[in-house]
């Protein structure tokens, strides 16, 4: 009876020992699950960007984003509406830091307007932040382009060129593009505001996107760095500041 006890006692640890294992595969799996949407929005921001800097003689200045203290693309920005419309859309930003570009802030856009107007459409937006203050908006709980911080139309082209004024008095620079076409918009009336979810997925519960794009230690995982890394092939994100 001590023998056949003892048998079964070792069955059912191994039966526990596997059903652990399963569980903590399964796990593992719905991690990689979690995760999922927020590593396309990093791509698809990655692939916005790098379409718009290869579009011949119409990317954003190079001097420019050289300047830029951080950079936030908001790919499928949807618009629509039937005499009230407005818009929403979600993206990521990424700040320099002494290390390089950081680690990917998830973001929600959002706004309305009035008028006559109907049907929708689809938009690309990239934002350059410029200065502190700028960055300060970014890292705040919610701003409105051009109430909270100020924001201007960005040029286009190999260099800023006449466009001095826009880069030392705007805290933010915008851009858009529409079915191809891709110019600087001085988009007014849209609040930005961290996407508290995706952060949460990601970097875990309380980590904010202060906390990120200011550069501070994360576990980050490697699949999100599609942004960050495009950043990097185009202007570094080494500061010293």
């Amino acid at each position: 009876m001590k023998t056949r006890f003892t048998v079964r006692g070792f069955v059912l640890v191994g039966l526990i020992l596997a059903i652990s294992v399963v569980a903590q595969a399964q796990g593992k799996k719905a991690a990689a699950k979690d995760i999922k949407d927020e590593v396309d929005q990093s791509q698809k921001a990655a692939t916005v960007f790098s379409e718009i800097m290869n579009t011949p003689d119409k990317g954003i200045p190079k001097d420019l984003l050289d300047s830029a203290r951080c950079v936030a693309v908001f790919p499928n920005v949807l618009k629509a509406g039937f005499i009230v419309g407005g818009r929403g859309g979600r993206g990521v930003a990424s700040c320099r830091s002494a290390a390089g570009w950081t680690s990917p802030a998830y973001f929600n856009l959002g706004g309305g307007s009035i008028g006559l107007q109907i049907g929708a459409t689809s938009t690309d937006f990239v934002m350059l932040i410029m200065n502190s203050s700028g960055m300060n908006s970014l890292l705040s709980d919610s701003f409105t382009l051009g109430g909270d911080a100020s924001v201007a139309a960005g040029p286009v082209g190999r260099e800023a060129g006449a466009a001095t004024d826009a880069k030392l008095n705007a805290q933010i620079l915008s851009y858009s593009r529409s079915k191809g076409l891709f110019a600087g918009l001085e988009l007014k009336g849209v609040v930005i505001k961290p996407d508290k979810d995706d952060m949460a997925d990601v970097y875990g519960a309380n980590v904010t996107a202060k906390e990120v794009l200011n550069g501070n230690k994360v576990t980050t995982p490697a699949a999100i760095s599609a942004f960050p890394t495009m950043l990097g092939k185009y202007s570094s994100g080494i500061t010293s500041k």
